[in-house]
Protein backbone atom coordinates (compact mmCIF):
# COMPACT_ATOMS: atom_id res chain seq x y z
CA UNK A 1 0.00 0.00 0.00
CA UNK A 2 1.70 3.25 -0.89
CA UNK A 3 1.10 6.43 0.71
CA UNK A 4 -0.85 8.13 -2.59
CA UNK A 5 -3.19 5.02 -1.67
CA UNK A 6 -3.29 5.61 1.77
CA UNK A 7 -4.83 9.41 1.43
CA UNK A 8 -7.04 8.06 -1.01
CA UNK A 9 -8.69 5.28 1.02
CA UNK A 10 -9.00 8.09 4.18
CA UNK A 11 -10.93 10.90 2.08
CA UNK A 12 -12.98 7.62 0.63
CA UNK A 13 -13.57 6.77 4.43
CA UNK A 14 -11.93 3.66 3.31
CA UNK A 15 -8.65 3.74 5.43
CA UNK A 16 -7.13 0.50 6.76
CA UNK A 17 -7.03 0.43 10.46
CA UNK A 18 -3.49 -1.51 10.08
CA UNK A 19 -1.66 1.82 9.47
CA UNK A 20 -2.62 2.35 13.30
CA UNK A 21 -0.02 0.36 14.58
CA UNK A 22 2.39 3.45 12.89
CA UNK A 23 1.60 6.06 14.98
CA UNK A 24 0.66 3.89 18.05
CA UNK A 25 4.30 2.31 17.58
CA UNK A 26 5.94 5.40 17.30
CA UNK A 27 4.01 6.94 20.48
CA UNK A 28 4.68 3.66 22.82
CA UNK A 29 8.52 3.55 21.44
CA UNK A 30 8.74 7.13 22.21
CA UNK A 31 7.69 6.84 25.92
CA UNK A 32 10.12 3.89 26.16
CA UNK A 33 13.01 5.90 25.15
CA UNK A 34 11.77 9.01 27.64
CA UNK A 35 10.03 7.70 30.86
CA UNK A 36 11.77 3.84 31.51
CA UNK A 37 13.75 3.29 33.99
CA UNK A 38 16.78 1.67 32.66
CA UNK A 39 20.14 2.73 30.94
CA UNK A 40 19.78 4.77 27.90
CA UNK A 41 21.30 1.80 25.79
CA UNK A 42 19.19 -0.30 26.66
CA UNK A 43 15.88 2.16 26.50
CA UNK A 44 17.00 2.90 22.92
CA UNK A 45 17.18 -0.89 22.05
CA UNK A 46 13.75 -1.05 23.99
CA UNK A 47 12.23 1.71 21.95
CA UNK A 48 13.24 0.23 18.50
CA UNK A 49 12.24 -3.25 19.46
CA UNK A 50 8.92 -1.74 20.78
CA UNK A 51 8.39 0.24 17.38
CA UNK A 52 8.98 -2.98 15.22
CA UNK A 53 7.07 -5.39 17.14
CA UNK A 54 4.16 -2.80 16.70
CA UNK A 55 4.38 -2.57 13.01
CA UNK A 56 4.73 -6.49 12.47
CA UNK A 57 1.83 -6.88 14.37
CA UNK A 58 -0.33 -3.91 12.73
CA UNK A 59 1.35 -5.24 9.10
CA UNK A 60 1.09 -1.93 7.82
CA UNK A 61 3.62 -3.03 5.61
CA UNK A 62 5.44 -6.26 5.05
CA UNK A 63 7.11 -7.50 7.21
CA UNK A 64 10.33 -7.27 5.63
CA UNK A 65 10.11 -3.41 4.81
CA UNK A 66 10.03 -3.33 8.68
CA UNK A 67 12.82 -5.19 9.20
CA UNK A 68 14.91 -3.06 6.91
CA UNK A 69 14.17 0.01 9.02
CA UNK A 70 14.57 -2.22 12.33
CA UNK A 71 18.23 -2.85 10.81
CA UNK A 72 18.53 0.79 9.88
CA UNK A 73 17.35 2.14 13.13
CA UNK A 74 20.06 0.05 15.16
CA UNK A 75 23.02 0.86 13.02
CA UNK A 76 22.70 4.31 13.28
CA UNK A 77 21.24 3.89 17.04
CA UNK A 78 24.66 1.60 17.70
CA UNK A 79 26.90 0.23 15.24
CA UNK A 80 26.64 -1.48 11.65
CA UNK A 81 27.98 -4.53 12.83
CA UNK A 82 25.22 -5.18 15.51
CA UNK A 83 22.74 -4.34 12.50
CA UNK A 84 24.37 -7.00 10.19
CA UNK A 85 24.74 -9.64 12.86
CA UNK A 86 21.43 -12.00 11.81
CA UNK A 87 23.15 -11.82 8.29
CA UNK A 88 26.22 -14.31 9.75
CA UNK A 89 23.96 -16.45 10.92
CA UNK A 90 23.39 -20.12 10.13
CA UNK A 91 20.34 -19.97 10.43
CA UNK A 92 19.79 -17.19 8.06
CA UNK A 93 21.60 -18.97 5.39
CA UNK A 94 19.41 -22.02 5.94
CA UNK A 95 16.64 -19.93 5.07
CA UNK A 96 17.93 -18.65 1.74
CA UNK A 97 18.65 -22.16 0.72
CA UNK A 98 15.04 -23.59 1.87
CA UNK A 99 13.97 -20.53 -0.75
CA UNK A 100 15.92 -22.46 -3.34
CA UNK A 101 15.14 -26.04 -2.20
CA UNK A 102 11.72 -24.73 -2.38
CA UNK A 103 11.88 -23.17 -6.22
CA UNK A 104 13.50 -26.67 -7.41
CA UNK A 105 10.66 -28.72 -5.68
CA UNK A 106 8.14 -26.60 -7.42
CA UNK A 107 9.93 -26.72 -10.90
CA UNK A 108 11.13 -29.94 -10.93
CA UNK A 109 7.00 -31.68 -10.74
CA UNK A 110 8.01 -32.86 -7.19
CA UNK A 111 5.42 -31.13 -5.86
CA UNK A 112 2.65 -32.51 -8.56
CA UNK A 113 3.49 -35.85 -7.71
CA UNK A 114 3.50 -35.98 -4.08
CA UNK A 115 -0.23 -34.30 -5.06
CA UNK A 116 -0.64 -37.86 -7.28
CA UNK A 117 0.09 -39.74 -4.25
CA UNK A 118 -1.62 -38.10 -1.74
CA UNK A 119 -4.77 -38.34 -3.91
CA UNK A 120 -4.24 -42.25 -4.49
CA UNK A 121 -4.39 -42.79 -0.64
CA UNK A 122 -7.88 -41.74 -0.44
CA UNK A 123 -10.88 -43.20 -1.40
CA UNK A 124 -12.05 -43.03 -4.73
CA UNK A 125 -15.53 -42.25 -4.16
CA UNK A 126 -14.47 -39.35 -2.10
CA UNK A 127 -13.14 -37.00 -5.07
CA UNK A 128 -16.15 -35.87 -5.74
CA UNK A 129 -17.26 -34.40 -2.43
CA UNK A 130 -15.43 -31.36 -1.20
CA UNK A 131 -15.54 -32.09 2.44
CA UNK A 132 -14.89 -35.41 2.14
CA UNK A 133 -11.86 -34.96 0.19
CA UNK A 134 -10.70 -31.95 2.00
CA UNK A 135 -10.74 -34.44 5.22
CA UNK A 136 -9.24 -37.34 3.64
CA UNK A 137 -6.07 -34.85 2.08
CA UNK A 138 -5.92 -32.94 5.67
CA UNK A 139 -5.07 -36.12 7.72
CA UNK A 140 -3.09 -38.15 5.03
CA UNK A 141 -1.03 -34.80 4.41
CA UNK A 142 -0.76 -34.15 8.45
CA UNK A 143 0.44 -37.38 8.65
CA UNK A 144 2.95 -37.01 5.82
CA UNK A 145 4.11 -33.77 7.86
CA UNK A 146 4.69 -35.40 11.07
CA UNK A 147 6.61 -38.13 8.81
CA UNK A 148 9.16 -35.12 8.42
CA UNK A 149 9.83 -34.54 11.99
CA UNK A 150 11.45 -37.37 12.21
CA UNK A 151 13.55 -37.29 8.94
CA UNK A 152 14.42 -33.55 8.49
CA UNK A 153 16.07 -32.17 11.52
CA UNK A 154 14.95 -28.35 10.75
CA UNK A 155 11.44 -26.97 11.42
CA UNK A 156 12.35 -24.33 8.29
CA UNK A 157 13.37 -26.75 6.44
CA UNK A 158 10.62 -28.62 6.35
CA UNK A 159 8.42 -25.67 5.86
CA UNK A 160 9.89 -24.81 2.91
CA UNK A 161 9.68 -28.50 0.90
CA UNK A 162 6.53 -28.61 2.13
CA UNK A 163 4.90 -25.45 1.39
CA UNK A 164 4.78 -25.84 -2.69
CA UNK A 165 3.29 -29.32 -2.12
CA UNK A 166 0.43 -27.94 -0.84
CA UNK A 167 0.05 -24.97 -2.54
CA UNK A 168 -0.39 -27.32 -5.16
CA UNK A 169 -2.75 -29.51 -3.93
CA UNK A 170 -4.49 -27.04 -2.85
CA UNK A 171 -5.48 -25.79 -6.00
CA UNK A 172 -7.80 -28.65 -6.22
CA UNK A 173 -10.66 -27.09 -4.53
CA UNK A 174 -12.35 -23.52 -5.39
CA UNK A 175 -13.18 -22.47 -1.99
CA UNK A 176 -9.83 -20.45 -0.66
CA UNK A 177 -10.61 -21.18 2.81
CA UNK A 178 -10.07 -25.00 2.23
CA UNK A 179 -6.87 -24.32 0.33
CA UNK A 180 -5.76 -22.27 3.66
CA UNK A 181 -6.36 -25.09 5.12
CA UNK A 182 -4.61 -27.59 3.47
CA UNK A 183 -1.55 -25.49 3.21
CA UNK A 184 -1.84 -24.08 6.97
CA UNK A 185 -2.85 -27.34 8.51
CA UNK A 186 0.36 -29.61 7.53
CA UNK A 187 2.61 -26.46 8.19
CA UNK A 188 1.76 -26.40 11.40
CA UNK A 189 2.21 -29.95 12.03
CA UNK A 190 5.63 -30.11 11.10
CA UNK A 191 6.50 -27.10 12.80
CA UNK A 192 4.91 -27.17 16.11
CA UNK A 193 4.62 -31.07 16.47
CA UNK A 194 8.82 -30.93 16.35
CA UNK A 195 8.80 -30.59 20.08
CA UNK A 196 8.49 -33.80 20.51
CA UNK A 197 11.14 -35.49 18.51
CA UNK A 198 14.80 -34.00 19.75
CA UNK A 199 16.01 -33.35 16.07
CA UNK A 200 12.64 -31.83 15.54
CA UNK A 201 13.40 -28.49 16.37
CA UNK A 202 16.53 -26.25 16.64
CA UNK A 203 15.42 -25.04 20.13
CA UNK A 204 15.30 -28.43 21.46
CA UNK A 205 19.06 -29.00 19.95
CA UNK A 206 20.29 -25.65 21.89
CA UNK A 207 18.51 -26.46 25.12
CA UNK A 208 19.60 -29.54 25.26
CA UNK A 209 23.66 -28.60 24.12
CA UNK A 210 23.02 -26.18 26.79
CA UNK A 211 22.14 -28.47 29.46
CA UNK A 212 24.80 -30.61 28.89
CA UNK A 213 27.40 -28.02 28.96
CA UNK A 214 25.87 -25.93 32.19
CA UNK A 215 25.10 -29.36 34.10
CA UNK A 216 27.06 -32.35 32.25
CA UNK A 217 23.27 -34.26 32.12
CA UNK A 218 22.86 -35.44 28.37
CA UNK A 219 18.72 -36.32 27.23
CA UNK A 220 19.16 -38.78 24.42
CA UNK A 221 17.21 -39.06 21.09
CA UNK A 222 14.62 -42.27 22.52
CA UNK A 223 14.79 -40.29 25.97
CA UNK A 224 13.50 -37.18 24.48
CA UNK A 225 11.06 -38.80 21.98
CA UNK A 226 9.58 -40.71 25.03
CA UNK A 227 8.35 -38.01 27.37
CA UNK A 228 7.29 -35.69 24.87
CA UNK A 229 6.22 -37.72 21.22
CA UNK A 230 3.65 -39.08 22.76
CA UNK A 231 2.06 -35.67 23.62
CA UNK A 232 3.65 -33.17 22.36
CA UNK A 233 4.20 -34.83 18.86
CA UNK A 234 1.11 -37.22 18.57
CA UNK A 235 -1.03 -35.45 20.52
CA UNK A 236 0.00 -31.96 18.56
CA UNK A 237 -0.14 -33.57 15.29
CA UNK A 238 -3.61 -34.91 16.10
CA UNK A 239 -5.10 -31.73 18.03
CA UNK A 240 -4.12 -29.06 14.80
CA UNK A 241 -5.28 -31.24 12.12
CA UNK A 242 -8.72 -31.26 14.30
CA UNK A 243 -8.97 -27.27 14.35
CA UNK A 244 -7.85 -26.99 10.31
CA UNK A 245 -10.68 -29.07 10.01
CA UNK A 246 -13.03 -27.54 11.89
CA UNK A 247 -12.13 -23.98 10.64
CA UNK A 248 -11.04 -24.84 7.13
CA UNK A 249 -14.06 -27.36 5.73
CA UNK A 250 -15.65 -26.69 2.75
CA UNK A 251 -18.67 -24.99 2.63
CA UNK A 252 -20.14 -25.96 -0.35
CA UNK A 253 -19.54 -29.79 -0.87
CA UNK A 254 -18.70 -29.23 -4.85
CA UNK A 255 -16.03 -26.75 -4.12
CA UNK A 256 -13.68 -29.46 -5.92
CA UNK A 257 -12.41 -29.17 -9.55
CA UNK A 258 -11.72 -32.59 -10.70
CA UNK A 259 -11.16 -31.94 -14.50
CA UNK A 260 -7.32 -32.73 -14.33
CA UNK A 261 -8.05 -36.46 -12.83
CA UNK A 262 -6.39 -37.64 -15.98
CA UNK A 263 -3.36 -35.75 -14.69
CA UNK A 264 -3.42 -37.78 -11.89
CA UNK A 265 -2.23 -41.05 -13.72
CA UNK A 266 0.09 -39.38 -15.56
CA UNK A 267 4.40 -40.80 -14.93
CA UNK A 268 6.90 -38.67 -12.30
CA UNK A 269 9.22 -36.78 -14.14
CA UNK A 270 12.43 -37.82 -14.57
CA UNK A 271 13.05 -34.53 -12.85
CA UNK A 272 10.65 -35.09 -10.13
CA UNK A 273 12.22 -38.10 -9.12
CA UNK A 274 15.91 -36.44 -9.00
CA UNK A 275 14.89 -34.14 -7.11
CA UNK A 276 13.17 -36.68 -4.51
CA UNK A 277 16.64 -38.61 -4.56
CA UNK A 278 18.76 -35.18 -3.92
CA UNK A 279 16.31 -34.27 -1.10
CA UNK A 280 16.80 -37.99 0.41
CA UNK A 281 20.51 -37.52 0.41
CA UNK A 282 19.69 -33.89 2.22
CA UNK A 283 17.25 -36.23 4.61
CA UNK A 284 20.53 -38.72 5.54
CA UNK A 285 22.99 -35.64 6.36
CA UNK A 286 20.22 -34.17 8.54
CA UNK A 287 19.21 -37.36 10.01
CA UNK A 288 22.91 -38.20 10.21
CA UNK A 289 24.14 -35.12 12.01
CA UNK A 290 25.00 -37.01 15.72
CA UNK A 291 27.75 -38.50 13.73
CA UNK A 292 29.49 -35.76 12.00
CA UNK A 293 28.26 -32.90 13.89
CA UNK A 294 27.34 -30.57 10.81
CA UNK A 295 24.74 -27.99 11.37
CA UNK A 296 21.56 -28.36 8.97
CA UNK A 297 22.64 -25.80 6.55
CA UNK A 298 25.40 -28.41 4.91
CA UNK A 299 22.54 -31.03 4.10
CA UNK A 300 20.68 -27.49 2.41
CA UNK A 301 23.48 -26.41 0.75
CA UNK A 302 24.23 -30.08 -0.72
CA UNK A 303 20.84 -30.89 -1.98
CA UNK A 304 21.01 -27.25 -3.60
CA UNK A 305 24.31 -27.58 -4.91
CA UNK A 306 23.13 -30.79 -6.80
CA UNK A 307 19.79 -29.32 -7.82
CA UNK A 308 21.36 -26.61 -9.54
CA UNK A 309 24.43 -28.44 -11.42
CA UNK A 310 23.60 -27.79 -15.22
CA UNK A 311 23.31 -31.50 -16.45
CA UNK A 312 22.29 -33.44 -12.97
CA UNK A 313 20.16 -30.81 -11.71
CA UNK A 314 16.78 -29.96 -12.09
CA UNK A 315 16.37 -26.54 -12.12
CA UNK A 316 18.37 -23.44 -14.28
CA UNK A 317 19.56 -19.79 -12.43
CA UNK A 318 16.42 -18.59 -13.75
CA UNK A 319 14.73 -20.35 -10.19
CA UNK A 320 16.92 -17.68 -8.24
CA UNK A 321 15.59 -14.81 -10.08
CA UNK A 322 11.97 -16.40 -9.53
CA UNK A 323 12.72 -16.93 -5.56
CA UNK A 324 11.38 -14.17 -3.19
CA UNK A 325 14.34 -13.21 -0.64
CA UNK A 326 12.76 -10.86 1.14
CA UNK A 327 12.44 -12.98 3.95
CA UNK A 328 15.86 -12.77 4.89
CA UNK A 329 15.39 -8.62 5.65
CA UNK A 330 12.95 -9.76 8.52
CA UNK A 331 15.48 -12.36 9.73
CA UNK A 332 18.11 -10.06 9.93
CA UNK A 333 16.32 -7.78 11.98
CA UNK A 334 15.23 -10.37 14.27
CA UNK A 335 18.71 -11.16 15.26
CA UNK A 336 19.99 -7.73 15.38
CA UNK A 337 17.45 -6.88 17.78
CA UNK A 338 18.05 -9.88 19.94
CA UNK A 339 21.85 -9.60 20.21
CA UNK A 340 21.04 -5.69 21.00
CA UNK A 341 18.99 -6.65 23.87
CA UNK A 342 21.56 -8.92 25.24
CA UNK A 343 24.43 -6.64 24.56
CA UNK A 344 22.65 -3.52 26.26
CA UNK A 345 21.91 -6.21 29.60
CA UNK A 346 17.70 -6.21 28.86
CA UNK A 347 17.81 -9.74 28.72
CA UNK A 348 19.48 -10.30 31.83
CA UNK A 349 17.33 -7.81 33.75
CA UNK A 350 14.25 -9.40 32.21
CA UNK A 351 15.05 -12.85 33.06
CA UNK A 352 15.66 -12.26 36.39
CA UNK A 353 12.74 -10.24 37.38
CA UNK A 354 10.84 -12.94 36.07
CA UNK A 355 12.78 -15.69 38.11
CA UNK A 356 12.29 -13.32 41.18
CA UNK A 357 8.66 -13.85 41.21
CA UNK A 358 9.00 -17.60 41.36
CA UNK A 359 7.08 -19.00 43.93
CA UNK A 360 8.89 -20.65 46.81
CA UNK A 361 8.60 -24.16 47.71
CA UNK A 362 6.10 -24.65 44.92
CA UNK A 363 5.55 -28.35 43.60
CA UNK A 364 7.50 -29.56 40.83
CA UNK A 365 3.78 -28.94 38.44
CA UNK A 366 3.95 -25.35 39.50
CA UNK A 367 7.07 -24.66 38.74
CA UNK A 368 7.05 -25.99 35.36
CA UNK A 369 4.17 -24.21 34.77
CA UNK A 370 5.51 -20.98 36.07
CA UNK A 371 8.76 -21.55 33.93
CA UNK A 372 6.87 -22.29 30.54
CA UNK A 373 4.82 -18.80 31.31
CA UNK A 374 8.01 -17.13 31.85
CA UNK A 375 9.46 -18.96 28.80
CA UNK A 376 6.64 -17.59 26.98
CA UNK A 377 6.60 -14.08 28.16
CA UNK A 378 10.65 -13.72 26.98
CA UNK A 379 8.98 -14.98 23.64
CA UNK A 380 7.34 -11.67 22.77
CA UNK A 381 10.53 -9.56 23.48
CA UNK A 382 12.88 -11.27 20.87
CA UNK A 383 12.93 -14.74 18.60
CA UNK A 384 12.12 -17.81 19.90
CA UNK A 385 15.96 -19.11 19.38
CA UNK A 386 17.47 -15.86 20.75
CA UNK A 387 15.37 -16.74 24.45
CA UNK A 388 16.86 -20.19 24.44
CA UNK A 389 20.38 -19.53 24.69
CA UNK A 390 19.83 -16.63 26.86
CA UNK A 391 16.95 -18.25 29.28
CA UNK A 392 18.37 -22.25 29.01
CA UNK A 393 21.44 -20.93 31.07
CA UNK A 394 19.59 -19.24 34.09
CA UNK A 395 17.33 -21.78 33.76
CA UNK A 396 20.16 -24.40 34.56
CA UNK A 397 21.06 -22.87 37.62
CA UNK A 398 18.21 -21.66 38.87
CA UNK A 399 16.73 -25.72 38.56
CA UNK A 400 19.76 -27.29 40.61
CA UNK A 401 19.34 -24.25 42.96
CA UNK A 402 16.14 -25.24 44.54
CA UNK A 403 16.21 -29.05 43.29
CA UNK A 404 14.32 -29.74 40.23
CA UNK A 405 14.72 -32.61 38.18
CA UNK A 406 16.73 -31.09 34.62
CA UNK A 407 14.97 -33.08 32.47
CA UNK A 408 11.42 -32.45 32.79
CA UNK A 409 12.42 -28.57 33.16
CA UNK A 410 14.73 -28.48 29.92
CA UNK A 411 11.71 -30.42 27.90
CA UNK A 412 9.59 -27.90 29.42
CA UNK A 413 11.62 -25.05 28.18
CA UNK A 414 10.82 -26.72 24.72
CA UNK A 415 7.53 -26.38 24.84
CA UNK A 416 7.30 -23.64 25.45
CA UNK A 417 9.92 -22.07 23.24
CA UNK A 418 7.59 -23.65 20.43
CA UNK A 419 4.32 -21.88 21.43
CA UNK A 420 3.90 -18.90 19.31
CA UNK A 421 1.51 -16.19 18.18
CA UNK A 422 3.08 -13.50 16.34
CA UNK A 423 5.58 -13.96 13.07
CA UNK A 424 8.15 -12.11 14.17
CA UNK A 425 8.35 -14.10 17.16
CA UNK A 426 9.71 -17.17 14.85
CA UNK A 427 11.73 -17.18 11.84
CA UNK A 428 9.45 -19.84 10.70
CA UNK A 429 6.64 -18.58 11.10
CA UNK A 430 7.80 -15.66 9.08
CA UNK A 431 8.86 -18.47 6.15
CA UNK A 432 5.18 -19.63 6.25
CA UNK A 433 4.01 -15.82 5.69
CA UNK A 434 6.62 -15.26 2.66
CA UNK A 435 5.03 -18.42 0.81
CA UNK A 436 2.53 -15.79 -0.13
CA UNK A 437 -0.62 -17.97 0.51
CA UNK A 438 -1.41 -15.93 3.64
CA UNK A 439 -1.66 -12.92 5.47
CA UNK A 440 -0.59 -12.52 8.92
CA UNK A 441 -3.79 -11.83 10.27
CA UNK A 442 -4.92 -15.48 9.12
CA UNK A 443 -1.50 -16.95 10.27
CA UNK A 444 -1.97 -14.90 13.71
CA UNK A 445 -5.48 -16.75 13.76
CA UNK A 446 -3.99 -19.92 13.25
CA UNK A 447 -1.17 -19.94 15.31
CA UNK A 448 -3.15 -17.98 18.46
CA UNK A 449 -5.71 -21.30 18.32
CA UNK A 450 -2.85 -23.90 17.77
CA UNK A 451 -0.96 -22.44 20.79
CA UNK A 452 -3.65 -22.00 23.01
CA UNK A 453 -4.38 -25.62 22.67
CA UNK A 454 -1.52 -26.46 23.54
CA UNK A 455 -1.12 -24.19 27.02
CA UNK A 456 -4.61 -24.86 27.70
CA UNK A 457 -5.44 -28.16 27.11
CA UNK A 458 -1.55 -30.38 26.32
CA UNK A 459 0.64 -28.45 28.06
CA UNK A 460 -1.05 -29.74 31.49
CA UNK A 461 -1.59 -33.06 30.52
CA UNK A 462 2.61 -33.37 30.08
CA UNK A 463 3.20 -31.32 33.10
CA UNK A 464 0.93 -33.99 34.90
CA UNK A 465 2.77 -36.98 33.22
CA UNK A 466 6.37 -35.47 35.02
CA UNK A 467 4.06 -34.78 38.08
CA UNK A 468 3.73 -38.70 38.22
CA UNK A 469 7.21 -39.55 37.24
CA UNK A 470 9.58 -37.07 38.96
Amino acid sequence: MTTESTWSDVLRGEFDPAWLSLPVGGAAAAAVFLYAPVAPDMATMLAITVFSISLWVGSPVDPWLTGLLAIGLVGVAFSTELALTGFGSAATWLVVLGILLGEATRQSGLAAAVERAALGVIPGDATTNATTTYRNLLVVLCAAALGFVVLVPSSLVRVLILGPILISVGKRFTERRTRVGLFLGPLFVTYYAGTGILTGSLANIIITGLVETNAGVSIGWVEWAVWLGPVMAVGRAATITAIAYLRYRPTDPDAIDASDRAEDATATSPEARRMMAFLLVGVAIWATDSIHGLHPLYGALVVAILAFTPRIGVVGPDAVGKANFSIVFFLGAIFAIAAGLQQTGFTDVATDAILAAFPQDASLAVALGFLAVASISLTFLMEGLAVASVLTPVLVAFAQGAGLPLVPVAMTEAVALNTYFFPYQSAVLVAILGLDVVDSMELIKMAALCSLATLLVLLPIQIGVFALAF
